[in-house]
């Protein structure tokens, strides 16, 4: 039987597969000349508040959230520790991206305190112990190299374990998946290519007002925040619908278009179809005689990022289901060759993945 699809699915963790109607908005955009408009004419700003507007119904933003726009996930990291860490931050890390945030806190020469659990487990808050010294805890909610979710209900605990700290979420590979409570959150940045179904170059910050006074009073303390894309100067422009360089433009207006599509779709039913075709995924390999999910825990175990062990085959799998269609992820770093990574993002159908699984029999 020929196996083999008629287009491509990626299944891939970043860039994925684009969200359906991608390609209807990016022929609008070049019959309307939008990757020509100059990011300081009122057409940009109507684009930029109109987004701001779609996102904050679409993710449930409190009226205090600003949106900024930034080159990638790893900028973002950096702008938070520059603008809201004078000396401490305290991270949470269980792999190689969490790992990143904590990483940019030492290059930036603050002093970092990191709880570290090994790959494919979550966290226990009992056993932690957050300094009061803390100035901003940063953590992945979903660990893209390891399919680890972190449960909303441990975010929602920070704040009373830690009044007086900044919260961070890396939510890159999750959005807009998660119904995060944002009034117990102050930070947050997500990029375009995984849950958006865009293609790269594009991250976004959203940043509440108890962030951009803890930047105020680091400027005025003489911190160093950095310059065009310090939170100072990004709010400035943000108010006139503007941003400070000239932006990915194409990025933000697809962005808006997509978000214009998952509010009329609904997020309810967007995140109640992400959460039949994970367990349809995790229930394949549970129930699997080789392949399984690396995550044991159930309620550590990503819906958007599933991480399959498969002794050493990675390399063959991931090349035969290539061969077929299925264009998907191998474990990340040294799982690169025992692991392999499936995203289930917005843009894949429920049909998408029953089709993977029928392929995936076949190994």
């Amino acid at each position: 039987m020929n196996r083999k699809l008629k287009t491509k699915i990626y299944f891939t963790c970043g860039p994925s597969q684009l969200y359906p109607t991608v390609k209807k908005h990016l022929k609008e955009a070049m019959d309307s000349d939008i990757l020509s408009i100059s990011h300081r004419s009122p057409q940009f700003q109507k684009i930029y508040q109109s987004l701001i507007n779609n996102l904050k119904k679409l993710l449930n933003l409190p009226e205090d959230f600003h949106i900024f726009f930034l080159s990638s996930s790893l900028e973002s990291i950096e702008r938070i520790i520059q603008n809201c860490v004078a000396k401490y931050s305290f991270h949470f890390v269980n792999g190689a991206f969490s790992k990143k945030f904590y990483q940019a806190a030492i290059d930036l020469k603050k002093n970092p305190q990191l709880y570290e659990v090994g790959g494919g487990y979550g966290f226990d808050l009992k056993k932690v112990e957050i300094p009061k010294k803390t100035e901003v805890i940063c953590l992945t909610h979903n660990e893209t190299s390891t399919g680890v979710a972190i449960p909303v209900q441990f975010i929602n605990q920070l704040p009373a374990q830690a009044p007086s700290s900044l919260i961070a979420v890396d939510m890159v590979s999750s959005a807009p998946y998660p119904s995060l409570d944002y009034k117990k959150i102050d930070l947050a940045f997500f990029s375009t290519q995984k849950g958006f179904g865009l293609p790269a170059g594009l991250s976004v910050m959203l940043v509440n007002e108890k962030a951009l006074n803890k930047a105020r009073f680091l400027e005025k303390k003489g911190f160093i925040t950095g310059s065009h894309h310090r939170f100072i100067s990004l709010l400035k422009k943000e108010q006139i619908f503007q941003t400070p360089e000239t932006p990915n433009v194409l990025a933000i207006y697809l962005l808006n278009k997509v978000c214009e599509d998952m509010l009329k779709k609904g997020i309810k039913t967007i995140r109640k179809e992400i959460e039949e075709k994970a367990k349809l995924l995790y229930n394949f390999f549970d129930n699997h005689r080789y392949f399984k999910p690396f995550v044991k825990d159930p309620q550590f175990r990503s819906k958007t990022t599933i991480v399959i062990d498969v002794k050493e085959k990675a390399k063959e799998i991931v090349s035969k289901l290539a061969s077929w269609g299925f264009i998907l992820s191998l474990g990340y770093g040294s799982f690169k060759d025992s692991q392999i990574r499936i995203s289930n993002f917005p843009a894949h159908s429920i049909n998408d993945v029953k089709k993977l699984i029928k392929s995936m029999e076949l190994l």
